[in-house]
């Protein structure tokens, strides 16, 4: 029998979106809540991010006057994850049914524990959204713009997000058109008069993922949820088959502390972590990940160490990069999604061949590039592009039109030629099958339909292309001189893989029986989208979902909150 130094009813590890989403649920029923987080932070990767969770039949989407459904919802994932069948023992049908039907719960409950939320963007449609079940509008939801100096002393301990000013994400989305539409332009002057109010108020506001972790803690701590930061956790305690606490540090010291009810894992995943990823999904660079710096994956050998098994471990949720001068040291490294989704422009492998529809997901964006690369050179890619293009849109993170970094020539990353045919020989491309594959692609744009890879055909390549183009929003012809082409690689925003887990959020064992006391949420475990990411949120809505189920079977509570 181990002799605990302290002991309360829920331990979580790590400080992620549904570590307090558990959290709550436990404060709700009257338990003891600790919070071990590892870094001098509070909110996880999860405050870095954009803080978009993916949750169907939401409050915001009847609202609005949206027809949603779980039945919809259910259909749409089924559909999704048959896109690829490969072994994904993270999800099942039980598990997708538990998702769609308790996600609207749990935002119900955290905007009932005064969490303010709201939908995300009129528009931003799931990701498959030409599936049955596929939403042409959106599931989206985020938190609200939050004023940090609400925080107090834990204001300077809630780790910075992406976004330096304060912009809705739709608002932040709709300012590279500022200068083509009265949309871009009415965004453009709301966040500058946002910008100087809160300068002459004094408040500190912040958006995004920043947003959603603030406000978590906030009603965390008002809720007597018990955050400790710099207390890594190096092991799970297991007697008699289950799991009855944890080891962390205290004053520098091993500190045992017991979990009458149960432990919740939610420690991140292990992309920072180069070796995990040389042995599971080789070919990517923990260099080139966005997440945090302790995402090293302890966790995740802790629980099979324990019995637990692993699974999806070569998925990652992609983030396709362009890596600039001076990359290292920038969060977030520019993105390029939207670079090659865009009008006049395409992605190209080492061949000078296109391989896929550029206004795909970002999940299978930077999937399809690895397994691109496994039978001809695809990372790099290169994204090739006129310059109607860089006078119209956004290029790694700069305004549309305008001088670029004389560094972007000088240092041989903005590739520039007269003709196909010479930028071409600047990329080390065959002249012959670059210029064949722009003319195919011209003549693509000139019938209207992407005969190769359907892209501008659904309402997702309509969103990341321009909606103030057209015919076709994603379609454009590369041929206004000069050409231009840079760098694209598979970068991410966190791994994808983790411990299998049952409907009620606990860890398995191969045989298919829990570990006793043992619950997972998040990146640490086996995604219950299976091998697909089927729209924006999509990693984050399961974290706080799965932390709201599990908080509720550990304390017996099921629907009684």
């Amino acid at each position: 029998m181990t002799a605990f130094d302290e002991t309360l009813d829920w331990v979580v590890v790590g400080n992620g979106a549904g570590s307090m989403s558990s959290a709550l649920v436990m404060r709700k029923a009257g338990k003891s809540v600790v919070i071990l987080e590892k870094s001098a932070w509070a909110g996880g990767t999860t405050a870095k991010s954009g803080g978009v969770m993916w949750i169907p039949n939401n409050r915001f989407m009847r609202a609005a006057g949206d027809t949603d459904s779980a039945e919809a919802a259910i259909t749409y994932l089924d559909a999704a994850a048959a896109t690829d069948p490969g072994e994904a023992p993270g999800t099942s049908r039980e598990r997708r049914l538990a998702y769609v039907q308790e996600a609207p719960k749990m935002i119900d409950f955290l905007v009932d524990q005064g969490v303010k939320m709201e939908r995300t963007a009129d528009f931003w449609p799931d990701y498959y959204d030409e599936l049955p079940g596929g939403c042409k509008t959106t599931r989206c939801v985020s938190a609200q713009l939050f004023d940090t100096n609400e925080l107090g002393e834990w204001q300077a301990k809630l780790r910075p997000g992406f976004l330096a000013v304060p912009a809705r994400l739709d608002e932040g989305m709709k300012l590279p058109y500022f200068k083509k539409s009265w949309v871009g332009k009415k965004a453009f002057l709301k966040v500058i008069l946002r910008t100087i109010g809160t300068r002459l108020t004094g408040k500190k506001v912040v958006s995004a993922g920043a947003a959603l972790q603030g406000r978590m803690l906030l009603a965390g701590l008002k809720a007597g949820v018990d955050v400790r930061l710099k207390s890594p956790v190096s092991e799970l305690i297991i007697e008699n088959g289950a799991v009855t606490g944890v080891v962390t540090v205290e004053d520098g010291k091993p500190w045992r502390i017991g979990a009458r009810l149960g432990v919740l894992v939610n420690a991140g995943g292990f992309a920072r972590n180069q070796a995990m990823r040389d042995r599971y999904m080789p070919g990517t660079k923990a260099e080139w990940s966005q997440t945090n710096e302790g995402d090293m994956g302890e966790m995740h050998v802790e629980m099979q160490r324990i019995g637990g098994v692993l699974a999806q471990m070569d998925q990652m949720v992609g983030y396709q990069t362009t890596l600039t001068p001076g990359w290292e040291t920038m969060f977030p490294t520019p993105p390029a999604q939207s670079l090659t989704g865009k009008p006049h422009a395409i992605l190209v492998d080492q061949s000078g061949v296109r391989y896929m529809n550029e206004g795909g997901s970002y999940e299978l964006y930077c999937e399809t590039m690895l397994k691109r690369n496994r039978t001809v050179p695809a990372i790099p890619s290169w994204a090739v592009f006129d310059s109607t293009y860089l006078e119209q849109y956004m290029l790694a993170g700069t305004m549309p039109g305008g001088k670029k970094p004389d560094a972007w020539t000088e240092q041989g990353y903005l590739k520039k030629a007269d003709s196909i045919e010479a930028l071409a020989a600047l990329v080390a491309v065959d002249p012959a099958a670059l210029k064949g594959t722009v003319e195919r692609w011209n003549g693509f744009v000139e019938k209207g339909v992407d005969e190769d890879f359907h892209r501008g055909e659904r309402a997702y390549d309509s969103w990341l292309g321009d909606p103030y183009h057209g015919p076709n929003k994603a379609l454009g012809k590369i041929e206004t001189g000069p050409f231009y082409a840079v760098n694209v690689v598979p970068g991410d925003v966190s791994t994808y893989g983790g411990a299998v887990t049952d409907l009620h959020g606990r860890v398995v064992r191969a045989d298919g029986s829990p570990i006793g006391g043992l619950y997972a949420t998040g990146v640490s475990t086996a995604s219950v989208m299976g091998n697909v990411y089927p729209g924006a949120g999509a990693s984050i809505g399961p974290s706080l979902t799965f932390g709201y189920i599990a908080a509720k079977h550990a304390a017996g509570v099921g629907n009684q909150l």
